[in-house]
């Protein structure tokens, strides 16, 4: 199945884009065809589950969750760390398979891929990890004379809802973990990148994964619902919008859940700061797959003093960015997921200038291509400051006192991950004490992660920390052995 898959952009084909139930590729019944961003054809087509399949999956899942379990961590290991190997050697095809896809440029989907193989390699050594703990029962006097401890079990069936801006690696994180804590895992694959995600799923499967661990269906938010509301679910882990984890949650009811969700992440570069570095990175990160990431950089606070000077490298570095075809290895921006996505950043844009802002560059699209797009000194209810535009703009601000920008980075509902650029440690451990956030880069801005720490948000981007470890914690429960009138510790009160 892989094969087959990956073939298709490489001859312009159609990839077909089963999906996985009980072991089977299907490929019958309803199919949404998915028209790639950039090339403007159908690129792939999936077939997209209804009600007998949903409810088949789940069954199938919930019936044979003891038997995943049963495989042991050293098992589960090796089959992940065949993947590992399989990710770098099909990387290029998968990587054009992507730029097809989503327009995302190939140079970036190389880097997709080789996230997903540490990423699987991580998750791996943490399969090897899981055990439990002898706990200290004996050091409270009704503890006295027994012994306790505890084991990490699976939790038993996972669902794991991807998103399209970085379907591989994502895919991986979710189903890597489960997989790894040993649970049989359903998983609702973006519309937009259907064949990505049946490629990562068939890549599994062929790396040894058994057919009662995962599970594949194709469709929209009617599938997931479906599937979140199902009573044998046992966790759920959603990347997405704000909104629709919102609607994950009231559908999941009372199931543990992991939601990485939106974010409008904020860069402070300091007075201090080395002005050359800040303006580069900046450029870099935050034009990376057109901004659709959770992290890109939006909103980069600069000190007064060096506030033109930032202003010029910035826009010096943006202007040198490649625009273009995202399967020429030398594009640097290519398109975004869609039409309407390009034009929200368009729409963005004129609003901001509308109101007094300064638009350097960019503000315009070509199909779904949007221009990078520098907007300086945006008024702070501006909707390029105050939302998520998740494409390719960044808003550049001056501030005057550090304590005042840490608040003016905290008016956003969002706290998913900032950066910070300074040598003052008095500046570091402020910010990271009082910045509303999960995560902070410093000497770097907030489009930064490393796929084995923990990664998530507070506020209303979500809560859980998406990465191998922590995942794995959320993918299974705590049980507990009391050994009464047996003890290690001594029986004397």
């Amino acid at each position: 199945m892989l094969d087959a898959i990956l073939k298709a952009p490489a001859t312009a084909a159609v990839a077909d884009a089963p999906a996985l139930l009980a072991g089977e590729w299907i490929s019958t019944g309803e199919i949404a065809e998915r028209v790639g961003p950039y090339a403007r054809r159908v690129v792939s087509r999936a077939a997209v589950a209804g009600a007998d399949e949903i409810r088949d999956a789940v069954r199938y899942a919930h019936h044979n969750a003891k038997a995943v379990a049963s495989l042991a961590p050293a098992s589960r290991a090796a089959i992940l760390e065949a993947a590992a190997r399989a990710a770098l050697d099909r990387r290029e095809e998968l990587a054009m398979l992507i730029a097809a896809e989503l327009g995302k440029p190939v140079k970036d989907g190389r880097g997709e891929i080789d996230r997903v193989a540490d990423t699987l390699a991580v998750c791996a050594a943490e399969a090897r990890q899981i055990g439990g703990e002898l706990l200290p029962v004996a050091g409270w006097a009704r503890g006295i004379g027994n012994t306790a401890l505890t084991y990490r079990a699976p939790a038993g069936v996972a669902l794991a809802i991807t998103p399209f801006n970085a379907p591989a690696n994502l895919l991986a994180h979710k189903l890597g973990a489960a997989f790894a804590a040993g649970n049989s895992t359903i998983v609702k694959a973006p519309p937009q990148a259907p064949a990505t995600s049946a490629a990562i799923v068939a890549l599994l499967r062929e790396a040894g994964m058994p057919a009662e661990s995962v599970q594949l269906l194709h469709g929209g938010g009617e599938v997931g619902a479906a599937l979140c509301q199902a009573d044998e679910i046992a966790v759920i882990s959603f990347t997405g919008s704000a909104a629709t984890g919102a609607a994950v949650a009231r559908a999941a009811g009372a199931k543990r859940l992991v939601l990485e969700l939106g974010g409008n992440a904020a860069t402070i570069v300091c007075d201090d700061a080395d002005i050359e570095a800040a303006a580069t990175v900046c450029a870099r990160t935050g034009y990376t797959n057109s901004g659709q990431s959770c992290i890109s950089v939006q909103r980069v606070y600069v000190h007064r003093q060096r506030y033109e000077q930032f202003l010029e490298v910035f826009d010096q570095a943006v202007g040198a960015l490649v625009v273009g075809d995202p399967t020429d290895p030398a594009t640097d921006v290519g398109s975004m997921v869609d039409d309407e996505a390009a034009e929200r950043v368009v729409r963005w844009t004129a609003e901001a200038a509308a109101a007094g802002a300064r638009v350097l560059r960019g503000g315009t699209r070509q199909g779904a291509t949007a221009a990078p797009t520098i907007v300086a000194e945006p008024s702070p209810d501006a909707n390029v400051v105050r939302r998520e535009v998740f494409g390719a703009l960044v808003a550049v601000l001056p501030y005057d006192d550090f304590d005042a920008v840490v608040e003016q980075c905290n008016t956003s509902r969002y706290g998913l991950q900032a950066g910070l650029f300074t040598r003052d440690i008095g500046r570091i451990l402020t910010a990271w004490r009082d910045l509303e956030v999960g995560g902070l880069v410093v000497n770097g801005s907030s489009n930064f992660r490393l796929d084995h720490l923990p990664f998530g948000g507070v506020k209303e981007s979500g809560f859980g920390r998406e990465s191998p470890r922590w995942m794995i914690e959320d993918y299974t429960v705590v049980k507990t052995l009391i050994l009464r009138g047996m003890s290690i510790w001594g029986e004397r009160g």
